[in-house]
């Protein structure tokens, strides 16, 4: 059975979607990021980036979400669009404007802003105005498409939906009254019952919360590189 590593952060609920969407059996296997379980010699083996999620599909081993959404797409045949040249650039392109940008950029902006040094004014502002330029990309885009890719939902919606449900603990309350298309097709998603499920997967375990000094420690290791 496929074994399925992650947390509740906005990358693995990706996949935890895919999961609940398209019914595949599969068994959680929880890392406490905060604790430093991705730095764990078995979790290595998996993913050598020490990064969740992951999958173990039967000795065939998958790390980083996009990753993930394509190779389980492919094995199922789910959640992909029409196979037309215009769709497959379409699903490429915008997959890899959330793997390289939005997704890149919304994590700076959030450890800029909540929780990086506060004298760090530059590099607070640099990703909080990429995080915004590349929600007002989506914006724009979706003004004239229903999903992501014409009128399919597919693995880029899901893409989509990991991040965009913290968009307001990245830029602010005010980020949907700006971005109303990214708001409507982010409450579609969250609506859907695979999503509601998928939440709900974090709630099974209990997860560290706090990021007292031990977490930081795992989750920003160049802390402990300079102290060295």
């Amino acid at each position: 059975m496929l074994k399925f590593y992650f947390n509740g952060a906005p990358n693995p609920n990706k996949v935890a979607l895919f999961l609940e969407e398209s019914g595949l059996p599969y068994k959680l296997v929880p890392v406490d990021t905060r604790k430093g379980d991705q730095f764990k010699a078995e979790f290595l083996k998996i993913n050598p980036n020490g990064k969740v999620p992951a999958i173990d599909d039967d000795g065939v081993f998958v790390f980083d979400s996009n990753a993930i959404l394509m190779y389980l797409a492919e094995k199922t045949g789910k959640f992909l669009p029409a196979n037309t040249p215009k769709n497959r650039a379409q699903l490429f392109s915008w997959l890899m404007f959330i793997a390289t940008g939005l997704g890149p950029y919304s994590g700076q902006a959030v450890h800029f802003k909540h929780f990086a040094p506060k004298d760090l004014d530059y590099a607070h502002n640099r990703y909080q105005f990429e995080a915004h330029r590349h929600y007002g990309v989506l914006n724009d885009h979706l003004a004239g498409s229903r999903y992501m890719v014409d009128d399919s939902y597919t693995v880029v919606d899901m893409a989509f939906w990991g991040w965009a449900r913290m968009a307001p603990f990245v830029l602010g309350d005010v980020v949907f009254a700006k971005y109303p298309n990214v708001k409507r097709l982010l409450d579609e998603v969250s609506a859907r019952p695979a999503a509601i499920r998928a939440v709900a997967l974090k709630d099974k375990f209990t997860f560290k919360t706090e990021t007292d000094d031990e977490a930081r420690g795992f989750l920003f290791r160049h802390l402990k590189t300079r102290a060295a």
